[in-house]
């Protein structure tokens, strides 16, 4: 298969890019494949207080980026009436 491809490189030049961005993308998508087969990747950025922050905070604890209980019709319009 190399000798194949190094043989149209050579008879057309065009083919080099195709040629070195495909032999990239396989590379790049073995190296992946190896690497989620290699196990878990789990991030513990403290491992010597509490690995599991989040098992202290209380239910009622707000930590979400959204407010489920938010009154819409009290905001101000930033947009057109349609």
């Amino acid at each position: 298969m190399i000798r194949t491809m190094i043989q149209h490189a050579k008879k057309y030049p065009g083919l080099i890019p195709q040629f070195f961005f495909l032999t990239l993308g396989i590379t790049g998508a073995s190296v992946y494949l190896i690497r989620l087969a290699r196990g878990p990747h789990v991030t513990l950025w403290d491992k010597k207080n509490n690995p599991e922050p989040w098992a202290k905070l209380d239910p009622t604890y707000q930590y979400k980026f959204l407010a489920v209980k938010t009154d819409y019709k009290s905001l101000k319009k930033e947009g057109p009436d349609f």
